[in-house]
């Protein structure tokens, strides 16, 4: 016959309920001492913590438990917690105990008693379980029923989640779920990008840290940061708003004010306090995208408001308060920004703690398919129009956008303008070979190929990539090639500035037209020198 194995109970005293000194405690359910008193359980060691306050009452139990079950050997363990009801100072206590625990899997089999002790204990000891740093079954205990004067009843819980099919199906149910919603329901193909996007899945739910989206402009930055919310607030792990807004838009005086608010005159045209995007995405989430725009001032409010939750207005001599998480997007190297002086580097340590870089459609082809057929629906969205593409026109599309010299700089964003464009030009609701040709030639022409508007025709060919200014909207190019021409006409980026912005200044007390020229030309990373005369 198969002897049997010691069995080793962990538990916390009940500072009420194992309570009890009189000769009348023998009439009233104890949970500590009844755990020993069943016929069907043999309690072989006993380890037992409790706190400093706790001494009397334990060695108390201690002897009443030697009374009615002389087979147990019982242990104190003390532990110096202040406030039991403190998650982070039990927590860091009862681990500590657990890894002071000498614990021989192979030789004695472990229950740790979770009836005792407050809520945050429980807790605690049931979480140590669940990581295995106490590799026990839960064991739970029950009064007796009213009239019966007996030890009451026990159950033990199993936290090994491979027993249980249907629970662990159910899981991977909600992470299927869960990975289809982060894509909006595209089926994606690109195994890589999958893989991604579980990662990130498995982060978005398990972490209110900072998440640093990097990749080109148009890789989906933005998108995917709307969905990661949306996913938060599904799970019910965010209650607050989703606040975005491209830093590359946020210049000069005004950058401040927006972030972080400013009080009632805080200075010109200041007539009412602002809240500002921080404050209005407390319990939320802030996505800053190009984040690497910020100005050094803005930057070093930003890290103190992330690692204490609390920031200055401006003009305010009080603090407020904001607990948000945030996200952040960009396009360029922060790392080189930090050696270049333009990004702080304590900064990018507290953003860059989970950073995933999306891809380019160019190195995603195989999901081109899944994602035209994503953009015809959201067009019959927009539109209430609906918009289909036969097959002859379809396998003309992909035999373009599929091919390896197809270069699609603009990402997502020229495949969502080049269906826009098929799918509103479409005779009869229905995209034939002849919209795709006209489409093709408009989209070889956009990157740069045969035809007049090429990237050789463009007057920024010279100063900006390809890669850069094919995503730039007409507005952006003409606006830039103004600014450039009267930069090659003036003399310094000062005598530039005062022309450019000629009337703003004069509403300014102290206008530094130099330094605004100067963002401004950042923003398509230019300096005076690249736009200067030449």
């Amino acid at each position: 016959m198969t002897s049997r194995r010691p069995t080793v109970v962990l538990g916390i005293l009940g500072g009420r309920l194992d309570a009890g000194q009189t000769e009348d405690r023998w009439s009233r359910w104890r949970p500590t001492v009844s755990l020993c008193q069943h016929g069907d359980l043999v309690v072989d060691r006993l380890e037992l913590i409790h706190l400093p306050a706790e001494r009397d009452l334990a060695a108390g139990v201690v002897s009443d438990i030697r009374t009615v079950s002389p087979e147990t050997i019982p242990t104190l363990h003390e532990i110096g917690v202040a406030d039991p009801w403190d998650f982070e100072e039990v927590f860091a206590s009862l681990h500590g105990f657990a890894r002071s625990m000498r614990f021989r899997t192979d030789e004695e089999d472990y229950l740790v008693h979770i009836t005792t002790g407050t809520h945050v204990q429980q807790i605690c000891l049931y979480l140590l379980a669940e990581s295995r740093h106490i590799p026990g079954r839960l064991i739970q205990c029950s009064p007796p029923r009213r009239g019966r004067a007996d030890a009451g009843q026990w159950r033990t819980i199993d936290l090994d989640l491979s027993r249980y099919d249907s629970i662990a199906a159910r899981f991977a149910l909600e992470q299927r779920e869960d990975l289809s919603f982060l894509k909006s329901g595209i089926d994606t193909r690109s195994p890589a990008f999958n893989a991604l996007i579980g990662r990130i899945e498995r982060v978005a739910v398990a972490s209110p840290l900072p998440i640093l989206l990097t990749g080109a402009t148009g890789a989906g930055k933005s998108h995917l940061a709307r969905r990661i919310y949306d996913l938060k607030r599904r799970r019910e792990l965010v209650r607050g708003n989703f606040v975005e807004v491209n830093c590359a838009t946020l210049r000069g005086d005004q950058a401040m004010s927006a972030l972080f608010g400013h009080a009632r005159g805080a200075f010109t045209g200041a007539a009412a306090a602002r809240a500002g995007l921080l404050r209005a995405a407390d319990g939320g989430m802030l996505f800053l995208d190009e984040i690497g725009e910020l100005g050094l001032d803005e930057q070093a409010m930003l890290l103190r408001a992330i690692e204490e939750r609390r920031f200055l207005p401006v003009g305010s001599d009080a603090e407020v308060a904001s607990d948000f998480q945030l996200l952040a997007g960009t396009n360029a190297d922060l790392s080189a920004a930090v050696g270049a002086g333009r990004f702080r580097a304590d900064l990018l340590a507290r953003i860059d703690l989970w950073t995933f870089s999306l891809p380019g459609l160019a190195a995603r082809r195989e999901d081109i398919a899944p994602n035209l057929d994503y953009e015809l629906d959201r067009f019959a969205a927009r539109s209430g129009r609906r918009v289909t593409i036969n097959r002859e026109a379809r396998e003309r599309f992909l035999a373009f956008a599929e091919a390896p010299d197809s270069p699609w700089p603009g990402n997502f964003r020229d495949l969502s303008a080049a269906v826009t464009r098929m799918a509103t030009l479409a005779p009869s609701g229905r995209i034939g070979p002849a919209d795709v040709d006209e489409e093709i030639g408009r989209l070889r022409i956009a990157w740069g190929g045969d035809g007049a508007g090429g990237a050789a025709d463009d007057p920024l060919a010279a100063l900006l990539p390809r890669e850069r200014l094919v995503t730039l909207d007409l507005f952006d190019r003409l606006q830039l090639n103004a600014v450039v021409e009267v930069c090659r006409q003036s003399r310094s980026l000062s005598a530039a500035g005062r022309e450019l912005f000629a009337v703003s200044r004069q509403a300014k007390a102290s206008p530094n037209d130099a330094d605004r020229l100067r963002k401004y030309l950042a923003r398509f990373g230019l300096a005076w020198h690249d736009v200067a005369s030449r």
